[in-house]
Protein backbone atom coordinates (compact mmCIF):
# COMPACT_ATOMS: atom_id res chain seq x y z
CA UNK A 1 0.00 0.00 0.00
CA UNK A 2 2.85 2.33 0.62
CA UNK A 3 4.62 1.71 -2.57
CA UNK A 4 0.61 2.58 -4.34
CA UNK A 5 0.64 5.98 -1.98
CA UNK A 6 4.32 6.66 -2.86
CA UNK A 7 3.40 6.11 -6.91
CA UNK A 8 0.27 8.05 -6.31
CA UNK A 9 2.15 11.08 -4.48
CA UNK A 10 4.05 10.93 -7.82
CA UNK A 11 1.35 11.00 -9.98
CA UNK A 12 -0.41 13.71 -8.34
CA UNK A 13 3.37 15.54 -8.28
CA UNK A 14 4.27 15.35 -11.95
CA UNK A 15 -0.09 16.58 -12.51
CA UNK A 16 0.68 20.10 -10.66
CA UNK A 17 4.27 19.94 -12.13
CA UNK A 18 2.48 20.47 -15.66
CA UNK A 19 0.36 23.10 -14.61
CA UNK A 20 3.56 24.93 -13.42
CA UNK A 21 4.43 26.28 -9.59
CA UNK A 22 0.69 27.72 -9.59
CA UNK A 23 -1.37 24.96 -9.34
CA UNK A 24 -4.14 26.69 -7.74
CA UNK A 25 -5.90 29.24 -9.79
CA UNK A 26 -5.92 32.16 -8.26
CA UNK A 27 -6.85 34.58 -10.07
CA UNK A 28 -9.62 32.89 -11.84
CA UNK A 29 -13.34 33.71 -11.34
CA UNK A 30 -16.41 31.65 -11.95
CA UNK A 31 -16.69 28.50 -13.22
CA UNK A 32 -13.58 27.42 -14.74
CA UNK A 33 -14.20 23.65 -15.26
CA UNK A 34 -16.72 21.81 -17.50
CA UNK A 35 -17.78 18.26 -17.67
CA UNK A 36 -18.89 15.72 -20.70
CA UNK A 37 -21.00 13.11 -20.09
CA UNK A 38 -21.85 11.63 -23.17
CA UNK A 39 -24.53 8.43 -24.70
CA UNK A 40 -22.06 6.06 -26.66
CA UNK A 41 -21.46 7.15 -30.51
CA UNK A 42 -23.21 10.70 -29.55
CA UNK A 43 -19.64 12.73 -29.97
CA UNK A 44 -18.99 13.30 -26.79
CA UNK A 45 -14.80 12.60 -26.91
CA UNK A 46 -15.33 15.23 -30.57
CA UNK A 47 -17.35 17.95 -28.52
CA UNK A 48 -14.94 17.39 -25.35
CA UNK A 49 -11.93 18.63 -27.57
CA UNK A 50 -13.75 21.33 -28.96
CA UNK A 51 -15.20 23.07 -25.98
CA UNK A 52 -11.37 22.48 -24.56
CA UNK A 53 -9.86 23.70 -27.81
CA UNK A 54 -12.10 26.73 -28.18
CA UNK A 55 -11.55 27.87 -24.45
CA UNK A 56 -7.58 27.31 -24.50
CA UNK A 57 -8.73 24.72 -21.11
CA UNK A 58 -6.52 21.48 -20.37
CA UNK A 59 -8.51 18.32 -21.51
CA UNK A 60 -8.90 15.32 -20.08
CA UNK A 61 -10.32 12.13 -21.57
CA UNK A 62 -8.45 8.23 -21.28
CA UNK A 63 -5.43 10.47 -20.09
CA UNK A 64 -6.64 10.13 -16.74
CA UNK A 65 -6.62 6.24 -16.66
CA UNK A 66 -3.62 6.60 -18.30
CA UNK A 67 -2.00 8.23 -16.22
CA UNK A 68 -3.15 6.92 -13.36
CA UNK A 69 -2.05 2.90 -14.63
CA UNK A 70 1.22 4.62 -14.98
CA UNK A 71 1.60 5.87 -11.12
CA UNK A 72 0.97 2.80 -9.74
CA UNK A 73 2.55 0.99 -12.43
CA UNK A 74 -0.29 -1.05 -13.79
CA UNK A 75 -1.55 -1.77 -17.47
CA UNK A 76 -4.26 0.27 -18.72
CA UNK A 77 -5.94 -2.40 -19.62
CA UNK A 78 -5.98 -4.14 -16.45
CA UNK A 79 -7.11 -0.85 -14.64
CA UNK A 80 -10.38 -0.96 -17.41
CA UNK A 81 -10.74 -4.27 -16.43
CA UNK A 82 -11.25 -3.61 -12.48
CA UNK A 83 -13.67 -0.35 -13.24
CA UNK A 84 -16.13 -3.02 -15.03
CA UNK A 85 -15.73 -5.83 -13.00
CA UNK A 86 -16.17 -3.98 -9.79
CA UNK A 87 -20.41 -3.45 -10.96
CA UNK A 88 -20.39 -7.11 -10.11
CA UNK A 89 -18.36 -7.26 -7.15
CA UNK A 90 -15.97 -9.87 -9.08
CA UNK A 91 -13.31 -9.04 -6.89
CA UNK A 92 -11.70 -12.96 -7.31
CA UNK A 93 -11.46 -11.47 -10.96
CA UNK A 94 -8.86 -8.65 -9.83
CA UNK A 95 -6.92 -11.23 -7.09
CA UNK A 96 -6.53 -13.77 -9.90
CA UNK A 97 -4.34 -11.64 -11.78
CA UNK A 98 -0.85 -13.41 -11.20
CA UNK A 99 2.44 -11.70 -10.68
CA UNK A 100 1.17 -8.62 -11.22
CA UNK A 101 0.65 -5.30 -8.89
CA UNK A 102 -3.18 -4.03 -8.39
CA UNK A 103 -5.45 -1.58 -7.46
CA UNK A 104 -7.96 -3.40 -5.64
CA UNK A 105 -11.25 -1.24 -7.28
CA UNK A 106 -12.19 0.65 -4.40
CA UNK A 107 -9.20 2.06 -4.00
CA UNK A 108 -8.94 3.11 -7.61
CA UNK A 109 -12.07 5.09 -7.42
CA UNK A 110 -10.72 6.87 -4.32
CA UNK A 111 -7.67 8.08 -6.00
CA UNK A 112 -9.20 8.85 -9.03
CA UNK A 113 -12.05 11.17 -6.68
CA UNK A 114 -8.64 12.54 -5.66
CA UNK A 115 -7.18 13.25 -8.83
CA UNK A 116 -10.63 14.58 -9.79
CA UNK A 117 -10.67 17.09 -7.37
CA UNK A 118 -7.22 18.18 -7.95
CA UNK A 119 -8.33 19.22 -11.39
CA UNK A 120 -11.10 20.69 -10.25
CA UNK A 121 -9.23 23.41 -8.01
CA UNK A 122 -6.59 23.77 -10.64
CA UNK A 123 -8.89 24.71 -12.58
CA UNK A 124 -9.24 25.88 -16.64
CA UNK A 125 -10.02 22.11 -17.62
CA UNK A 126 -12.31 20.11 -19.66
CA UNK A 127 -13.08 16.38 -18.48
CA UNK A 128 -14.59 13.88 -20.28
CA UNK A 129 -16.79 11.30 -18.41
CA UNK A 130 -15.82 8.87 -15.41
CA UNK A 131 -18.76 10.43 -13.42
CA UNK A 132 -16.36 13.67 -12.40
CA UNK A 133 -19.74 16.00 -12.53
CA UNK A 134 -20.57 14.03 -9.68
CA UNK A 135 -17.33 14.57 -7.64
CA UNK A 136 -17.29 18.22 -8.02
CA UNK A 137 -19.46 20.54 -6.43
CA UNK A 138 -22.59 22.37 -8.33
CA UNK A 139 -20.89 25.96 -7.77
CA UNK A 140 -17.53 24.32 -9.26
CA UNK A 141 -18.21 22.93 -12.58
CA UNK A 142 -20.55 23.78 -15.87
CA UNK A 143 -21.78 19.69 -16.54
CA UNK A 144 -23.23 19.21 -20.05
CA UNK A 145 -24.15 15.45 -21.25
CA UNK A 146 -24.33 15.02 -25.00
CA UNK A 147 -27.01 12.77 -26.30
CA UNK A 148 -28.86 11.52 -29.56
CA UNK A 149 -31.04 9.28 -31.09
CA UNK A 150 -29.94 5.35 -30.77
CA UNK A 151 -30.04 4.72 -34.20
CA UNK A 152 -27.80 7.72 -34.62
CA UNK A 153 -25.28 7.00 -33.46
CA UNK A 154 -25.40 3.40 -34.08
CA UNK A 155 -24.98 4.42 -37.32
CA UNK A 156 -21.78 6.33 -35.70
CA UNK A 157 -19.80 4.01 -34.66
CA UNK A 158 -20.52 1.45 -37.49
CA UNK A 159 -19.15 4.05 -39.69
CA UNK A 160 -16.30 5.09 -37.36
CA UNK A 161 -15.25 1.53 -36.20
CA UNK A 162 -16.09 0.16 -40.11
CA UNK A 163 -18.51 -2.53 -38.63
CA UNK A 164 -22.35 -4.13 -39.29
CA UNK A 165 -25.00 -1.81 -37.66
CA UNK A 166 -25.93 -4.88 -35.92
CA UNK A 167 -22.53 -5.11 -34.18
CA UNK A 168 -22.32 -1.40 -33.74
CA UNK A 169 -25.63 -1.49 -32.12
CA UNK A 170 -24.39 -4.00 -29.48
CA UNK A 171 -21.33 -2.16 -28.83
CA UNK A 172 -23.71 0.87 -28.07
CA UNK A 173 -25.94 -1.20 -25.54
CA UNK A 174 -23.18 -2.53 -23.90
CA UNK A 175 -21.06 0.53 -23.45
CA UNK A 176 -24.52 2.33 -22.50
CA UNK A 177 -24.86 -0.38 -19.42
CA UNK A 178 -21.16 0.08 -18.31
CA UNK A 179 -21.36 3.12 -17.79
CA UNK A 180 -24.49 3.70 -16.03
CA UNK A 181 -23.48 0.40 -13.94
CA UNK A 182 -20.18 2.44 -13.21
CA UNK A 183 -21.96 5.82 -12.03
CA UNK A 184 -24.94 4.14 -10.08
CA UNK A 185 -22.33 2.10 -8.30
CA UNK A 186 -20.07 4.39 -7.79
CA UNK A 187 -22.05 8.01 -6.66
CA UNK A 188 -25.58 6.09 -6.47
CA UNK A 189 -26.26 8.10 -8.92
CA UNK A 190 -28.58 7.91 -12.66
CA UNK A 191 -25.91 9.09 -15.28
CA UNK A 192 -29.18 9.61 -17.35
CA UNK A 193 -30.96 12.38 -15.61
CA UNK A 194 -31.19 15.67 -17.05
CA UNK A 195 -31.85 17.36 -13.36
CA UNK A 196 -27.93 15.82 -13.22
CA UNK A 197 -26.66 17.88 -15.70
CA UNK A 198 -26.44 21.98 -16.12
CA UNK A 199 -26.61 21.78 -20.04
CA UNK A 200 -27.85 18.32 -22.57
CA UNK A 201 -27.61 18.83 -26.27
CA UNK A 202 -29.02 16.52 -28.76
CA UNK A 203 -26.29 16.19 -31.62
CA UNK A 204 -28.98 15.36 -34.26
CA UNK A 205 -29.95 19.01 -34.04
CA UNK A 206 -27.03 20.62 -32.79
CA UNK A 207 -23.63 20.73 -34.42
CA UNK A 208 -20.47 20.12 -32.26
CA UNK A 209 -19.00 23.36 -33.21
CA UNK A 210 -22.40 25.08 -31.36
CA UNK A 211 -22.15 23.24 -28.62
CA UNK A 212 -18.60 24.91 -28.14
CA UNK A 213 -19.88 28.61 -28.60
CA UNK A 214 -22.87 27.73 -26.09
CA UNK A 215 -20.64 26.63 -23.43
CA UNK A 216 -18.22 29.27 -23.51
CA UNK A 217 -21.34 32.14 -23.62
CA UNK A 218 -22.50 30.13 -20.31
CA UNK A 219 -18.84 30.70 -19.09
CA UNK A 220 -18.67 33.74 -19.51
CA UNK A 221 -22.00 34.56 -18.53
CA UNK A 222 -21.07 32.83 -14.86
CA UNK A 223 -17.53 35.10 -15.00
CA UNK A 224 -19.42 38.27 -14.93
CA UNK A 225 -22.29 37.68 -12.60
CA UNK A 226 -19.17 37.62 -9.95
Amino acid sequence: MDTQDNSFNKFIQALTEKWGDNSRMTGASGVTVVTVTSEPGSGGRVVARGIADALGYHLFQRDIIQELAESADIDVSMLDGIEKERLSDVEDWVASLANRRYLWPDLYVEQFIKIIRIIGEHGKSVIAGRGANFILPPEERLSIRIVAPQELRVQNISRLLKIPEDEARKRVAAQEAKRRAFVRNCFDADITAPLNYDLVFNTEYVRYESVAKAVQSVLEGSRSSV
